[in-house]
């Protein structure tokens, strides 16, 4: 009985994950004949056979990333990192809003009013040149912490939201075993809160992705900066670009994907 219906609920979302890749390539071939009708009617010359060595290159057998895989491995790196900072500022700054404190209430406040209502390509450059110089912070890291405090804001309402979402009785209940805050939090309140807020905090990881090229701005030179400085060299403007955001497309439809098979695994497992 549990068999089957694992055996379905693994079918049924095979199923949807086949389906939206089928959407998704119908979508691709609709797009490049619109831009085939359309580049026929600007005159402009396609030159498509030059890109691949823009993503990697074979010297000898030997395997040379080009200079999209490398801004494409600068860009994940950057996101990883900032996803985890994001998890946990956004956790302790939930958890400091929902405290008795007046001081952390307070600090919490300050912090969101003042990340929600400033734009981040400013909160990136107040990183890169006047923090970054102060504390002798690396261009790199002071991308991660600026892409962290902003989405960290965000998904801090998230964790709010899915930590009051737990009946008041579930506190009661670990109280009665004689622990306190900390043991509610990580025993019993967090266990239950983390399956509901998984898919709202997968939308923010997909959000960080498509954030992050913001930090080419501040000559970090990831995905973006990359096709950049290409299309600088060659011109091949469009080729370049539908190119790039097609590894974002990829990047992104993979996290979601995977994402939704953790929470998905998480929430089977409590």
């Amino acid at each position: 009985m549990i068999v089957n219906k694992s055996f379905r609920q693994n079918f049924s979302s095979n199923k949807k994950f086949f389906f939206d890749l089928f959407i998704f390539i119908l979508l691709i071939l609709t797009v490049s004949l619109l831009l085939y009708e359309g580049s026929e009617k600007l005159g402009y010359n396609w030159q498509w056979f030059r890109v691949p060595s823009f993503i990697f290159t074979y010297d000898n057998d030997i395997f040379i990333p080009g200079p999209l895989l490398q801004g494409l491995m600068v860009t994940l790196k950057i996101t990883g990192l900032a996803f985890v900072l994001t998890f946990v500022i956004g956790l302790g700054v939930a958890i400091l809003s929902l405290s008795q404190s007046f001081v952390g209430n307070s600090l919490a406040r300050i912090y969101l009013e003042i990340i929600r209502n400033t734009p981040l390509l400013i909160q990136l450059f107040f990183m890169y040149f006047v923090v970054s110089p102060i504390f002798n912070i690396s261009g790199f890291w002071a991308a991660v912490i600026a892409l962290s405090l902003f989405e960290g804001a965000y998904a801090s309402e998230i964790f709010r939201s899915g930590i009051t979402s737990i009946d008041k009785g579930q506190w009661e209940a670990a109280y009665s075993l004689g622990g306190n805050t900390k043991f509610a939090y990580i025993n019993v309140v967090l266990p239950q809160a983390i399956p509901r807020i998984a898919p709202p905090l997968a939308g923010q990881a997909i959000a960080l992705v498509k954030d992050s090229a913001l930090v080419s701005t501040v000559a970090i030179y990831d995905l973006t900066m990359q096709g950049q400085s290409i299309i600088s060299e060659t011109f091949l403007t469009f080729e370049v670009w539908f190119t790039v955001a097609a590894a974002y497309l990829v990047v992104t439809l993979l996290l979601s994907w995977t994402l939704d098979r953790l929470a998905r695994s998480f929430k089977s497992a409590w």
